[in-house]
Order: structure tokens, then sequence, then C-alpha cells
């Protein structure tokens, strides 16, 4: 280790560790590592204290290599201040460069900032100092901050509202004596006339000083440290500009022999009327971020503040943030219910539509659970409360929501790419500009340079290329959080748009998953009821819906099973009144090597009408064919009708039978079936139908969750387990197989809509820049207003949001089928 380098101490939390043997392969492997001076690892603390010279990166390398993990953890930023895509840029940079940052995202429309950290090896005063230190402030975002998302940006435009007045209200008389006569001919001489023309001068440098010092102050508070560090942003920008309006205009007004003969033009109007526009182009802005981040805030108002708790001493009201698993709660009618919880009183209805999309309200009676957030029915319950704070679902809907909000799609790279290097090169441009102009301009070459150069300084300002993606992406995001869609992960967003197959599982995904038994074939000399008690005596151990379909038809007191033992894709095998008992599907029969006999004519009949077979073996014999016939959910064929629609292949990946999945397929119009798969075998079944591009895979049960996670994109209906949920990239809150497509509407709209926006971005920097250099002025003597650059500047940032906000009005691809 170099002596000369500086050594830190480090910690780091660990996971994975169980004795002394894992502490000492942890110290070893951070003892390899360059650098590192000294490490100590604490079994009981499950932490290690490293001396170290250099990243923190290697020695998060080292510990899992060594096969155990590293606790991370995300911290939230509210950062104020930020204003274009190079501010992103310098923000993220900020970020990563503080030990134990492994990654940052900087969300320019909602003004947060998220990075992923190392617990232990960085916190949120860290990562404030970092941002502090790049030119903008930071506080950290607590739960109670982030009560209501747009406090800040509402706050934001009322302080942007109330500078832009003044502003207008000082540049009104400045641009009323420069430009007015352009309006009234005559106007300027007149006023000339009545004050002479050096008072007017003087009087419009006052009022232009007023407007930047004021409030243009901000410009040059930000900017000019900006520029001193040689990391100019927007700020940067608009002070040089403005800057070197006024600075030009008050040596014609107070010192014009300092210039050549000719030259001593005033430009205050100019100045002063840049601020403006810029200051009501923010204003205009910070009100339509605000609107981006409404499905937030319609999510958290669905909670209310308070709930009535039942006591021993009577009703007691209290706030929800006070209320603990166990509570007894009272829910009066049309209430909305507070918490998640179990009814144990009372029976009714409740709305769901606000978490799921359904408009039908949901039958509850006691043993039913409700959703915090939801709407009571015209029946009082009496609800013991099971999740509070941040475990309820809609604590967790709205975690997910802003997750993906501030995520950074990949779409976003070259954005970054070209925003890195783009101030620099403005002012490049502009300083080319203006000596092209003094060398080959003609006279007054000096003020052409002049208006040319604040033009291009202005009119480049790349507000519009950072909010370009955030903004799309956050109404995107909650417009189909409003339809019931989460996108848990961000990046799904822009991958689910790309999906050229959907694979749906069968069973509670297309079906209604509540199988029954719709016939029974015996073998000769079996009775009925002796093959049903058998099945049900084995599938009273299940929770498998089959085995609640064979209990509702088994014939009164049922014999206990013994050695009951779950067969995964097989079914069950046990023992029952002594004998071996086998109940599952035909591939179980056939690797214990038992022949169906006659039975298999009707196990292929039931099959073949689309039916599950279920066979029953007693001591190596089969006893009979049970026929489970799973209905098929009322709006699966719309929601593939609607995929074809959008040129989407589909198919069905199902453990049952191959006739049966062909018959359910053929009911739907589902173009590939993969029969007969087990649990372990979907995988396979995704990677056969990948040739065709990228893939999705639809699902709801605990077998599904390696199939979701394998998937280009998993999509989880969330009525299924919490493994297949925590497995996909998006989930359903509804059972409803549309908002499959539904889902991959909103990911195609929301990415042409940010495609738009980028192409807007881009290509008005592209065109606008050679225009307020002055490439159109020796053809046709037109020179770009430094003031009409300001007001394309701002436009553009409000085509964007404007764009974005359209995707508020986005209704399902299926709504026509509803």
């Amino acid at each position: 280790m170099d002596a000369t380098a500086a050594t830190t101490t480090t910690r780091l939390r660990l996971e994975g560790l169980h004795c002394a043997g894992c502490v000492r392969r942890v110290e070893r492997a951070l003892a390899a590592v360059p650098g590192v001076a000294a490490a100590r690892v604490n079994l009981a603390a499950t932490s290690a204290e490293v001396d170290h010279a250099g990243p923190v990166a290697p020695l998060v390398g080292a510990v899992e290599g060594a096969g155990f993990g590293v606790t991370r953890s995300e911290i939230a930023l509210a950062v104020e201040g930020a204003t274009c895509a190079t501010c992103v840029g310098r923000i993220e940079r900020a970020l990563t460069a503080v030990p134990g940052v492994t990654a940052a995202a900087m969300n320019l429309a909602s003004g947060e900032a998220r990075a992923t950290v190392i617990a232990g090896a960085a916190d949120a005063a860290m990562l404030a100092r970092a941002v502090t230190g790049a030119g903008y402030s930071a506080t950290l975002i607590t739960d109670a901050t982030a009560r209501d998302p747009g406090a800040a940006q509402e706050a934001e435009a009322r302080s942007l509202h109330r500078r832009m007045l003044g502003a207008a209200a000082l540049t009104l008389p400045v641009f009323v004596i420069e430009m007015g006569g352009h309006v009234m001919p005559g106007l300027r001489e007149a006023l000339a006339g009545l004050a002479g023309e050096q008072a007017l001068r003087v009087l419009s440098f006052v009022l232009t000083t007023a407007v930047l010092a004021g409030p243009g102050r901000a410009f040059f508070a930000k900017g000019v440290p900006l520029l001193v560090k040689g990391a100019p942003d927007m700020n940067a920008l608009v002070a040089l500009g403005t800057g070197a309006a006024w600075g030009f205009s008050t040596v014609a007004t107070f010192a014009p022999g300092l210039l050549p003969p000719g030259t001593a033009h005033v430009y205050f109007e100019a100045a002063a009327v840049i601020v403006t526009l810029i200051l009501l182009g923010r204003t205009l802005e910070a009100r339509a971020k605000g609107r981006t981040g409404a499905a937030i805030r319609h999510l958290m108002a669905l909670r209310p503040d308070t709930a009535r708790v039942v006591t021993g001493s009577g009703i007691e009201d209290r706030p929800v943030d006070a209320l603990v698993p166990g509570d007894l709660l009272e829910i009066r009618p049309g209430e909305r219910i507070p918490t998640d919880g179990e009814v144990v009183e009372g029976a009714g209805v409740v709305d769901e539509s606000m978490l799921t999309g359904e408009p039908m309200p949901v039958d509850k009676a006691p043993g039913e659970p409700v959703t915090g957030g939801t709407v009571n029915g015209p029946a009082a319950l009496r609800v013991r409360a099971t999740r509070v704070g941040r475990d309820t679902a809609l604590a967790q809907i709205v975690a997910m929501v802003e997750a993906a909000q501030g995520a950074k799609l990949p779409v976003q790279a070259l954005a970054d790419r070209v925003t890195a290097v783009f101030v620099p090169a403005v002012l490049a441009v502009a300083a080319v500009t203006v000596a092209l102009w003094l060398i080959f301009g003609p006279t007054p070459a000096l003020g052409l340079a002049l208006v040319a150069g604040v033009s291009v300084l202005i009119v480049a300002c790349p507000c519009a290329m950072g909010l370009a993606t955030p903004t799309s992406v956050m109404v995107g995001t909650g417009r189909a959080a409003g339809m019931g869609i989460l996108f848990r992960k961000g990046a799904a967003l822009q991958a689910l748009s790309g999906v050229a197959t959907v694979a749906f599982d069968k069973t509670g995904t297309l079906t209604e998953g509540r199988p029954s038994v719709t016939e029974v074939a015996l073998a000769a000399g079996t009775d009925r009821d002796e093959a049903l008690r058998l099945a049900a005596a084995l599938e009273a151990r299940s929770e498998h819906p089959i085995a609640r379909a064979i209990l509702a038809v088994a014939p009164g007191e049922l014999p206990a099973a013994e050695a009951v033992e779950a067969l995964p894709g097989f079914g069950l095998r046990g023992r029952v009144e002594g004998a071996a008992v086998l109940v599952g599907a035909a591939r179980l029969m056939e690797r214990e090597g038992i022949a169906p006999g006659d039975l298999a004519a009707a196990a292929d009949r039931f099959a073949a009408a689309g039916a599950t077979p279920v066979l029953v073996a007693r001591d190596g014999r089969v006893l009979a064919v049970l026929a489970l016939a799973d209905p098929v959910k009322a709006t699966a064929r719309a929601a593939i009708d609607a995929l074809h629609r959008m040129g989407v292949k589909t198919a069905l990946i199902t453990g049952d039978t191959e006739a049966t999945a062909r018959a359910v397929a053929a009911e739907l119009g589902i173009e590939r079936v993969s029969a007969g798969v087990l649990p372990d075998g979907k995988v396979a079944a995704l990677e056969a139908l990948r040739k065709d591009g990228p893939l999705a895979f639809v699902g709801d049960g605990l077998n599904d969750a390696p199939a979701l996670a394998a998937a280009d994109i998993g999509i989880a209906i969330g009525t299924g387990t919490d493994v297949a949920i925590e497995a996909a990239d998006v989930v359903l809150m509804a059972g409803d197989p549309r908002a499959v497509a539904d889902a991959l509407h909103v990911s195609r709209r929301t990415m042409r809509n940010i495609r738009q926006n980028l192409f807007w971005a881009f290509a008005y920097n592209t065109a606008l820049i050679p225009v307020a250099a002055g490439l159109f002025y020796p053809l046709w003597g037109m020179l770009l207003s430094p003031m009409l650059a300001a007001g394309a500047m701002a436009a553009s940032s409000l085509f964007v949001l404007s764009n974005a906000l359209r995707l508020r009005r986005l209704s399902p691809v299926t709504e026509t089928m509803r």
C-alpha cells in the first residue's frame, strides 16, 4: 500500500454470516484488496470495518466474490436549483463520486435524487453535502416530508410567480421605451423629446439593473460560481447572456467613447425581457411539473387521517399513523377503510376501483380481507387491522409508483451523453459566433456580434432535454396506476413496449382459478363415494385450488391421511386406511408405473373437452378419473384479441395436459401452446419462444415466479401470490387479463411520447442555434432577437411538458370492450 495515501475506515453491513469460518473468509477476501490496511469482521454485529485507501467498490466486490452480501439502501433527496439536463448530470456525478454510492439518478421533473448506497459506507448527510458542493441545495426526504409530493412544486411556482410579476413590472417601462416605437410610430422620439435620450437610457439602466439584481439575481448567484468552477449550467448561460447585454448597454450609456463609432447602442430591454420571459416559462413549468405528480398525490389522499378504534371503553378516534396490527376498527357506511385488515363482523360490499381499476364492488364477509384506501359500501363493518403504515398495500403501491417515476430509462442514455458536453459546446459556439461577427460582420459589427452571441446563449438552454424523459415517465406511470397497473421497475416501462410475444399461464390467469368437479369416470367395481373419499383425504392436506374442488364433492366424514407428500407438477401421494393412495395427473401414474387401463379413454375425453383429468389410484390400481373444469375468465378472449390487434403474438404455457391446453387455447384464439410443463420447465418453454423477440410472461402462482423472473418482462396478476408479485416487473392489481393489453398500450404510448419530446428538444436546439448565430442574416438580413430566443427557449420546455401531460387522458385500449 502507498504509505502516502490517505487511509479511511469504512463500515459495511454484511449478509450471510453464520459462523467463525464465514468471518475468516470475509477478512481474507478484504485483506487481499489492494489498499486495505486492516479488516475486522464482527459476527454478532454482522458488519465489517475496513481501513483502506481507495474506493469502496473493490471492498464490496471482494465480499460478494467470497459468497456473502453487502446491505444496500436507497436514500432520497429533495434537490432545489436544478433547472436543466446539465444540472441532472452534474448532480448524478456528484452523488456517484461519494464513497459507498453504487448508483444515482436525478429526476428533473420531480426534483428528487435517489442514490443507492452501501449501508454504513454513506449516509444522507454525506450525499447532501456532495449535492451542495455541486452548487445545489438538498434535503433528506422522509415519511414526513414525502406526504405531499406536489408541495415543493407549488411553493416553487408561487415563488417564481412573484418574481416574474416583479420582473414584468420593472421591465414594462424599459420595453415601452425601447420597443414601443414599433407599435406606435414616433413614440420613442416623443419620449426622447420630453425627457432627453440620455435620461431614457439612465432610466432603462436603473430598471434593468433592478430586474437583474432582484428577480433575476438567482441566475447570477447560481450560474456564476458554476461558471468559475468550469462547470456551467443553464443559469450560467442566462447570466452570461443577460450580463453581456447589460454590461455593453451600461458602457454605451455612461462611457460611449470606449466603443467604436456607431456601435454605442443599448440592449437593456433584451436583458430585462429575457429574465422576465424565462421566469414566466419557469413558473408555467413548475405548475406543469406539479401536475405530473398528481397520481402520487391522489393515491396518498386515499388514506384517511384518522380511524375509529373499538376499545374496552367505547369508540376512540385515533390517528392512522398510531394504528397497530390487531386493532379493531369500526367502519361506517360510505367511509374509506383506514388500513389493511380482515372483516370480523358485518357483511357488505367494498368499492376497490381506486386501487384495481375495476368498477364493480367486491363482496365482503367475515374472514375476507379489505384494503386500506378502499370505500365501504352501505353496510357497517368491523375490521381487524392486519397491516399498518409502510406495510399496507396502499403504501407499497405508492412506493412502487414513486420508484418507477424516479427511474432513469435506457432511452435517456443518449440525452445524457449529449447534455454532458452541451453547455460547454454552446459557450464555444457563442464565442465563435461573436468572433466571426466581429471579423466578417457589417457595421456595427460589435452590436450585431453581441446580439448573435446572446441569442445563442439563451436559445440553447437545455431545459427541454432534461424534462423530455422524466415528465413522460411520471405521467405515464401515474396514469397506469390509475388503471390498476403498477410498474415495479422503471425500465420495464420501456422494455414492455418492445415485446413481440406475451405468454400466459393458464390457471388463475386466463381461467378463474376455481375449478370444480364436473364428471367422474369409475373403474369397474369401484364405488364413487369411496374414490372421492380417498382423493379428498389426501387433498385435505393441500392448499391447491384442485384440492378445494375435490373437497367440495367429498361425501361424509373423511378418513385420516398419513405421510402425505406433495409432488410439484404431478400431484399427491400418501396413505389412507393403510392403503397407498395417489391423486394427480396421468404423468404421475406413468411415473409410478400404473396403467390407467380402460379409464385412459375417459381421461382423453375430459381433456378434449377442456377439463383437467385427475386420476385416483389405490395400491397400484386406478380407481377413477375426475374431470375438473376451470372456467375461462369472461374477459380473457378480449385480452387476447386486443394483443393480436396490437401486433403481439400470444402463447399458453401450462402444466395441464396437451388436450386441455389446446382446448383452452382454441377457445381464446391463442396461437402457440406448451402443455404438460412442470414448474421448472416453464423457463425452458420461454426460451423456445424468445427467438421471435422480447417476450413477457403473465402468471399468478407460486410456481410462476421463476418464469416471471426469467422473462424479459414478468407480469403478475395482483390477485396472485406475494412471491409471484415480488418476481414480476409489472403488477396488475385486478385479476382481469385485459390489463395486460392496457399495460402494453400505456408503455407504447409513453415511449412514443418520450421520443416526441426528445426529438423536439434536440431538433429545437439543432435548428435554432444556427439561426441565433446569424445563419439567415446574409440571405435575408434576419437576426434572431435575444428576446425571441428567450421566448423560444421557454416555449420548448412548455411544449415538452404539455405533450407529456397529454398522457393523463390516456384511455385503456380495451375500454370499448368493458
